[in-house]
């Protein structure tokens, strides 16, 4: 396996950064609360930054949103493209890409997922009840990619839901509580003909295009999704470890700087050692994804370290700042936010271990 980037690869995280830095700073962070950065969002779709992974594959996303953790950008970049760009331009028809695509690519729709695992909801004609406690980015989004109790993946348009209440996560993520009560969907991979309303389930049972049989195309975008989250904890980890080394360079301790004690440096040289394995995981099962290979497992074991070391990188970010990683102001704590918020949305360790230990006893563990 070879994780160099390609020349576009490495031309869209260059650009990407140069975006991030001149506007995902400081002051337009703390201004902008729990909400999008509209202008950010704005910009990076401008520059063609969501688009450009349709060319790139997935593991042009997760340099992308790797740059997008060092500085805790407020846009819903890693959403957007896994649930809606990738899974349209993977497991759509050919009438679902040229009509959802562009929007999507433009930033005039932007797609969230009721993800990881789905129960929750059941759907009948096309029409879908039940509730998915909280969605990411969902008081932002325009449509909702929704898996059903059979993994049949639905596209629901925000509006048509019976009911977005907000909540408030532990990062800014713009969430709500997603409440379906006979909301039209749109089955991605069956057509326009599967939507709500039609009257009739012809088409339905049968696969259409690459994501028609459910199964299939649920496991393969919630493999891309992990994959894409665990790609931004790596960027998280990256700059509230950078917070951290730059901090304990410049302040004093008994006449000399804090990064020349031993136990600092330790605590430092563990969270950079953890971050470099969260980022090879992922750059693994994101290659695995793009070649085609079974990623599933790669997908879990990088979840699983974006997970556990994530949560012990921002923690020990915040620790290194000594009183100043109290300071709920200080830009090393949305890091240690984001981590932590991160953790959660990928399942926990001890969840995601027990689903690689199911794939195990399976021997499906590849």
């Amino acid at each position: 396996m070879d994780f160099t980037p390609t020349e576009e690869q490495e031309a869209a995280r260059e650009l990407a950064a140069r975006i991030f830095a001149d506007l995902a700073t400081h002051e337009r962070l703390r201004a902008a609360g729990t909400g999008t950065d509209a202008e950010l969002w704005k910009a990076l779709c401008a520059a063609g930054l969501p688009g450009s992974v349709e060319e790139t594959g997935l593991l042009g996303l997760v340099l992308l949103l790797e740059e997008q953790g060092r500085v805790t950008a407020q846009v819903p970049f890693a959403a957007t493209c896994a649930y809606g760009i990738l899974a349209v331009a993977r497991h759509g028809t050919e009438e679902q890409r040229a009509r959802l695509l562009p929007g999507l690519r433009d930033g005039t729709a932007m797609v969230t997922g009721a993800f990881p695992a789905p129960g929750g909801v059941a759907s009948h004609d096309g029409r879908l009840t039940g509730t998915v406690d909280w969605v990411p980015w969902l008081r932002d989004a325009t449509h909702v990619l929704v898996p059903d109790e059979d993994r049949v993946l639905w596209l629901v348009r925000v509006e048509d839901a019976a009911r977005v209440d907000p909540v408030e996560l532990t990062a800014p993520w713009s969430a709500g509580r997603l409440v379906l009560d006979g909301a039209t969907g749109e089955r991605l991979g069956a057509g326009v003909g599967a939507r709500a309303g039609a009257g009739s389930r012809e088409g339905l049972g049968e696969r259409s295009g690459a994501g028609g049989g459910g199964g299939e195309a649920y496991a393969d975008v919630l493999a891309a999704a992990r994959v894409a989250f665990a790609g931004l904890q790596a960027g998280v980890c990256a700059g509230s470890l950078a917070r951290a080394v730059e901090y304990t360079s410049v302040r004093e301790q008994f006449g000399r700087p804090l990064s020349t004690h031993q136990a600092v440096q330790l605590r430092a040289a563990d969270a950079h050692m953890d971050t470099e394995t969260i980022r090879v995981t992922a750059y693994e099962a994101a290659w695995r994804f793009d070649e085609g290979l079974d990623a599933g497992g790669a997908a879990l074991t990088a979840a699983w370290w974006a997970s556990e070391a994530g949560k012990r990188v921002v923690h020990a970010g915040q620790h290194l700042h000594g009183g100043m990683g109290a300071d709920l102001d200080h830009p090393v704590h949305r890091h240690f936010l984001w981590g932590r918020q991160l953790d959660a949305y990928l399942g926990c360790g001890t969840e995601l271990l027990a689903e690689l230990g199911d794939l195990l006893a399976e021997g499906d563990l590849s």
